[in-house]
């Protein structure tokens, strides 16, 4: 969601899954076709899978993170907004 509160557009969801496909895409392939022994093959794949893997995981956290602080502050924001509406009534 962007600032707005307003989710992304179908064209860009398409645009990334699609860019996340053909980078994959492309580093398999690239993969594939080095000279080099299988066993070398298989850990630079599972060194490229873990990597993808920790990315998402540490956008997952930084957002989870951005919305919970978002969540608290909003919370805060009540708490004040009602003690000054109590104070103001008592005035």
């Amino acid at each position: 969601m962007n600032q707005n509160g307003q989710p992304h557009s179908g064209a860009w969801v398409t645009f990334t899954y699609a860019s996340f496909a053909a980078s994959a895409f492309l580093v398999a392939i690239g993969i594939f076709f080095l000279p080099i022994d299988l066993w070398m093959k298989g850990y630079l794949t599972m060194g490229i899978v873990m990597l993808i893997q920790t990315c998402v995981t540490l956008t997952k956290t930084v957002r989870d993170n951005h919305e919970s602080g978002r969540l608290v502050n909003r919370i805060e924001d009540a708490k004040a907004e009602r003690l000054l509406m109590e104070v103001s009534k008592a005035a």
